[in-house]
Formats: C-alpha cells, structure tokens, sequence
C-alpha cells in the first residue's frame, strides 16, 4: 500500500507506476485505489480485482508450463474441468500442491458447464470433473466426493422489498416466482431446488430457466423472479441485483466426479490434494 516502496520492488519509476495504475483503472472503469487522506488502500473493487487476478495469473503460468512440458516429450497428464464462476479458491490451491507432487505431469484445464462434464467424462476425454452439485449416478462408471459446501444467497431485483432486508428467510420467499438453472447445462438443479423448496414447507414455482449463471442473474434483474445462488456468483457483474444472506444459512454441497475405472496415478495423486486441501479450506 505504498507507490513507492511498490516502485522500488518493481525497479520502476514512482510517476511511471502510478501512471500505469491509473491507465488500468480507467480502461476498466473501476477505481481500485483509494489515495484520500495521504494513503492508499484497496477499495471493495480492488480486493475482488486483486483475489481473481491472482486466480488468473496462476492459471495462465500453469497453463504454458503445461504446454512447453507437452512440447519436451513428456506424455504424462491430467484432464481437469471446471465452472469458472464458482470454483474460485480451491482449484488454484490444489494445482499448486499437485505441480510439487508431480512436477513432470502436465496439467490442461478446460472451463465448461457441469452437463459438458459429465458428458467428457463418459467420452474418456477428461479425468476429473469440478461438477458442483452431486450428480444422480444412475451406474457404476463414475464416483463422487464433496469437496466444498457453497453458501447460497438469495438474488433479487434491486427495488424488490426483500432487497431491503439484511437477511432473508427460506419461507419469504414462498410466494416468489424463482429462476432455476436449466437441466441442459446445471443437471441435478432443478431437483435441488424444488427439494430444498419443499423442505422449508412450500412448492417452488419455477417461472423460468437459464442455461449460465450470467442469464440467471439478467432474468432477475428484468424482475422475472428471484434465484439461490452461490456465494462465488456475486464476483460477476449484477447490476439490478441484489443478493442477501439466507437465514438461517443455506449451504450446498459442491462435488467433483471422475470414471471408476480410471486407475491412473496422477488422478489418484490429484484426488487426494483435493480431498486434504477442502479439509483446510
């Protein structure tokens, strides 16, 4: 929090830094400093800017060290996928402690929804899957572990009466219309929210679908209904939305999945960092 100590680490000239932080926020629109009163500190902005900047630089370095491994001959890798709007902490952390376990695996990352994962999974085109919700295993062909309970929120419109409240009980919103996930993208969704519905004692009344969470987040705004959300979906823009805390807590389990006959060690490996690194997290 010091242009100047900041400009010595980086070998830069202070006006040549602060100039640079500058061009970054206006070509954003975001201010991410706060310079008052003769300091500098991260605005709200800045934090969310910094934690998934960090995410990203980490993907990307991962990401050519994968392919300059795969350029050098090595044959040994690992196939991950993953939705990018939720799994925002735990699969940086486990890629790398997996890269110091297994420095000569290469690791291919590939952001699709939780229906394209299971079908890659069935297709023997990926060894694992960060699928969300746990899927309906109908056969023996793939397991499941939860890693993470995601805390859900409530997102409704802006001027929307629950909006005011600090927090919001399961039962407000019995006379609500909802958006629910569609099937064709989030499989098991809809099931999950109508049993979690039916358990505070009403019946949802599913108004409409969407296929991502960025759709989800527009039909709310447009005063469509109201949606249960992950925490990790207030990161994306939601301009109209508001999102509330549930009273009391509502969590959901966040699973990853993979083919039971795949024996590889590298997947084992893999699984393991992630079953010790949810425990910690």
């Amino acid at each position: 929090m010091s242009f100047t100590k900041a400009a010595q680490k980086l070998r830069l000239a202070q006006p040549s830094l602060t100039r640079q932080v500058r061009n970054l926020e206006d070509e954003i629109g975001v201010r991410l400093l706060d310079r008052s009163n003769n300091r500098v500190a991260l605005t709200e902005e800045g934090h969310r800017f910094l934690f998934d900047s960090k995410k990203l630089l980490a993907m990307c370095a991962e990401t050519v060290a994968a392919v300059q491994r795969m350029n050098s001959g090595e044959s040994s890798q690992l196939n991950i996928e993953y939705v990018a709007n939720i799994h925002y902490g735990l699969l940086p952390a486990t890629l790398g402690a997996f890269r110091k376990l297994c420095p000569g695996v290469a690791l291919n990352l590939f952001d699709m929804t939780s229906a394209e994962q299971f079908q890659a999974l069935d297709g023997h085109k990926i060894d694992l899957g960060f699928v969300g919700l746990r899927p309906a295993l109908s056969s023996h062909t793939l397991l499941s572990e939860c890693v993470a309970h995601d805390t859900i929120l409530v997102a409704t419109p802006g001027r929307h009466p629950l909006a005011k409240k600090a927090k919001v009980k399961l039962t407000d919103l019995a006379p609500q219309f909802f958006i629910g996930m569609s099937a064709k993208t989030h499989p098991g969704g809809r099931e999950w929210l109508i049993e979690t519905c039916r358990s505070a004692g009403f019946a949802a009344k599913i108004l409409q679908e969407a296929d991502t969470e960025p759709t989800a987040i527009r039909f709310v705004a447009d005063g469509l209904g109201v949606a249960l959300m992950p925490e990790q979906i207030t990161g994306l823009p939601h301009d109209g939305v508001v999102f509330r805390p549930l009273s009391p807590p509502l969590l959901r389990e966040s699973t990853i999945a993979w083919r039971a006959d795949n024996h590889a060690k590298p997947l084992r490996d893999y699984i393991q960092i992630v079953k010790e690194l949810s425990r910690s997290m």
